[in-house]
């Protein structure tokens, strides 16, 4: 009997050992995968769409380091390569491809106070991050950085050697195109202010203020104000050679403003001294951010708590998939993706539910979460999906902001940042995104407002609209021609506009059915089918029209690859673009003489390098073989090729500009075996998974039948090809399931050869 008792215990011992010795989904991330190969994301800390982003900012110029905004890495405050730091940056973007936001810059310098960031940047060490932490080693000075983040706060701890030690804050610089801020003084321990931000991919018109409380947790022997600007008259200023160009205001302790400020404190460290800081944001008022800050972090200065928090808010969030088998690197790839894909769209309503209507100046209040930065030309393919599926109850508040947005100021967002319509790439994306909700059983917001927008972007002539400024050649020709230009300034683009109208309609069309409006069904359905306009046989692609009818000429297909734009097409190439028809794919397929000649010729995209994998139009691309019995294959072979090229656990693990978790998505949906390839419809293209096992622990809210289970049973560990599938127990003998099938099917199995 104790010999039985023993090997009970063992038994036990060994089963919690294996346990605890399992990683959690959350320590599978790494923030430094997409770090640099043009990735934009950004190792800094932050809470899962939470509004505050605290990022290590160090791409302004130095002589170490030539590297600044406008130049190579333009749009992003962090590059993994450069390892020049200059503060930290509050409230950032993640993966986008204009610079924005990444100012409030705090930076820790030890020595003589000197206030200009070219002299006062730091090399550094020791990097650190996981998920809502980071940390470095300064080298200049010896300081050890630690932040952490609240949903709308900072707190940033900092150990100084021995020595004068200095905190300043940098209100003049970061990624934004504008300039412009002010700081007051509150008390010894605390200032208040505010930066205007905005001009995102240029749009001089969408800028915005963004307010700040900034508290240090011990007073200062010494604080005050620097400008680039001459003094204020009558008030007392010190010229400090070691400072360029800046003066220094000792002895002012009201407020300043100005294109090039900043504050700083200063203390008599003792060796090893830990000072913290605390910053709270809002986009709505000074008493907000301070509200916001003393809500959230209790007004006590409580580092270790706030990173607690952090971690667990991101361990709960990451563990609604859970994934058995593959590679460790997979499952960095996999997380990090993850964990990248719950970044944007952000909150923006403080917590008393405040926020900035959109583009009326008026402030709103909300009871639920009120979303932000729509980069929707990127995530309308298949972000919004995923969230759909893991992550409902956020999804229906992302479409019922979208939904305020209209009745704020009467039309749907296009690319919204903080209040403000950027007008950022075309199309009319708003319509797939909450069609593609409402078909999968979402249905909880008001629908019918949302058609009625919808009905005024697809149909209203073009002086009327601001959806689609030029769709009266695309209501009477069924095209867009060339000479019609983008409202982002980005030039003629009139086959990607018309492309994604197309998009637009068909989801349009769908949504249209199901709410019984059969007229309007049949006629957006036929207007989607207006792609056929630009077809040529002559090269086999789409091809741009002049409003006459005629073709441009001289024509090059290849055109445009170079992520540039030639005529007709916006970063991208006419193989960018031809296959671009995802609701339509038996018609484009007749076009282009039938099954055989549409797979040869989407095979050669992928053969010849024609396939850009870090821009959204052709990304798709891989699941369209799917649609053509005994091509599947293919389909399965492309996606794992393209999953083991270009998404690794490096810091160029992401192969081109994130777009706010598009590319993210991208590889998630991959990984787990399917993938939404036609926005605005209910269904998956399947292919092979990267691992043994998936779980999606699908809310029983709104997905009665709770989790879904992936299984692949592999003859070895190199098989990647379906032989056989079941869905619920029973056969599966296609490749397109619908959403429903899917969530109620309870377990998907692979047999992979």
């Amino acid at each position: 009997m104790k010999t039985r008792y023993f090997l009970i215990v063992a038994a036990m011992v060994a089963s919690s050992a294996m346990t605890w010795a399992q990683k959690q989904p959350v320590e599978y991330v790494d923030p430094f995968i997409g770090t640099t190969n043009f990735s934009v994301c950004n190792p800094g800390a932050l809470r899962p769409h939470g509004m505050m982003s605290v990022v290590p900012f160090n791409v302004m110029g130095s002589d170490l380091n030539v590297h600044d905004k406008d130049a190579r890495w333009w749009s992003t405050p962090y590059v993994y390569e450069n390892k020049y730091f200059t503060g930290f940056a509050h409230v950032t973007l993640s993966g986008v491809g204009c610079p924005e936001m990444g100012s409030l810059l705090l930076m820790p310098t030890t020595g003589k106070l000197d206030v200009d960031y070219h002299n006062y940047g730091s090399e550094y060490t020791d990097e650190h991050a996981v998920p809502g932490y980071y940390s470095n080693r300064l080298s200049k000075y010896g300081i050890r950085c630690e932040v952490t983040a609240t949903e709308r706060s900072s707190i940033e701890r900092f150990t100084f050697p021995k020595g004068q030690a200095h905190l300043l804050l940098n209100v003049g610089d970061g990624l934004t195109n504008e300039v412009g801020g002010s700081i007051r003084r509150v008390s010894p321990t605390e200032i208040e202010g505010m930066r205007l931000l905005g001009t995102f991919c240029y749009n001089p018109q969408a800028v915005f203020p963004m307010y700040f409380v900034m508290r240090v947790s011990k007073a200062p022997r010494e604080a005050g104000f620097w400008k680039k600007q001459p003094p204020m008259q009558g008030v007392e200023a010190q010229w400090d050679p070691d400072n360029g160009k800046y003066k220094i205001y000792r002895n002012y302790t009201k407020e300043i403003a100005g294109n090039e400020v900043g504050y700083y404190f200063s203390y008599n460290a003792e060796e090893g001294e830990q000072i913290e800081v605390q910053i709270g944001v809002s986009f709505v008022s000074v008493a907000n951010a301070r509200e916001n800050l003393d809500k959230e972090q209790q007004r006590t200065f409580s580092f270790d708590r706030v990173k607690a928090e952090a971690h667990a808010q991101w361990a709960k969030t990451l563990s609604t998939v859970t994934v058995e088998g593959g590679t460790e690197a997979q499952k960095r790839v996999f997380y990090t993706a993850l964990y990248h894909s719950q970044i944007h769209p952000s909150i923006l309503q403080d917590v008393n539910g405040e926020y900035p209507e959109m583009e009326n100046g008026k402030i709103g209040r909300t009871s639920g979460d009120r979303y932000t930065i729509y980069s929707l030309w990127d995530t309308y393919r298949n972000l919004h999906q995923l969230e759909t599926l893991l992550y409902p109850t956020r999804q229906l508040d992302m479409v019922r902001s979208m939904i305020d947005m209209y009745k704020e100021w009467g039309w749907m967002p296009k690319w919204e940042l903080f209040g403000r319509e950027t007008w950022t790439m075309e199309g009319d994306p708003s319509i797939p995104v909450i069609t593609d909700t409402y078909l999968k059983g979402l249905r909880d917001f008001d629908v019918e407002t949302a058609y009625k927008a919808f009905l005024a972007s697809a149909t209203l002539p073009g002086k009327d609209n601001k959806m689609r400024p030029d769709i009266d050649d695309y209501l009477t020709k069924g095209y867009v021609p060339l000479g019609r230009y983008a409202q982002d300034n980005s030039g003629d683009n009139s086959v990607s506009h018309a492309l994604e109208y197309y998009i637009a309609d068909y989801a349009l069309s769908q949504l249209a059915g199901a709410l019984g409006h059969t007229a309007d069904a049949k006629r957006f359905y036929q207007q989607s089918l207006g792609y056929k306009h630009y077809y040529c046989k002559e090269y086999g692609t789409l091809r741009p029209r002049y409003e006459d009818g005629t073709w441009l000429t001289p024509f090059d297909p290849k055109a445009g690859a170079d992520f540039s734009n030639a005529p007709g097409f916006h970063e991208g190439s006419a193989w960018n673009y031809t296959f671009y028809v995802p609701h339509d794919v038996a018609g484009l397929a007749k076009l282009m003489g039938g099954k055989r000649a549409f797979v040869d010729k989407l095979q050669k995209v992928f053969d010849e390098n024609l396939y850009d994998p870090a821009n959204e139009p052709d990304i798709a691309y891989p699941y369209l073989f799917s649609y053509f019995k005994g091509e599947e294959w293919r389909t399965q072979r492309e996606v794992r090729r393209l999953l083991d090229k270009y998404y690794k656990d490096t810091p160029d693990g992401i192969p081109g500009n994130e777009d706010c978790g598009t590319m993210s998505a991208w590889a998630i949906f991959s990984m787990m075996g399917f993938y939404p390839d036609c926005p605005g419809s209910p269904y998956y293209t399947l292919t092979a998974p990267v691992f043994d096992r998936v779980t999606l622990h699908l809310d029983k809210r709104y997905y009665p039948n709770g989790n879904l289970v992936i299984e692949a049973n592999r003859t070895d560990k190199q098989a990647g090809r379906i032989q056989r599938m079941t869905l619920g127990g029973k056969p599966l003998g296609r490749y397109r399931v619908s959403h429903e099938e899917l969530t109620k099917g309870g377990k998907l199995v692979f047999d992979l050869r």
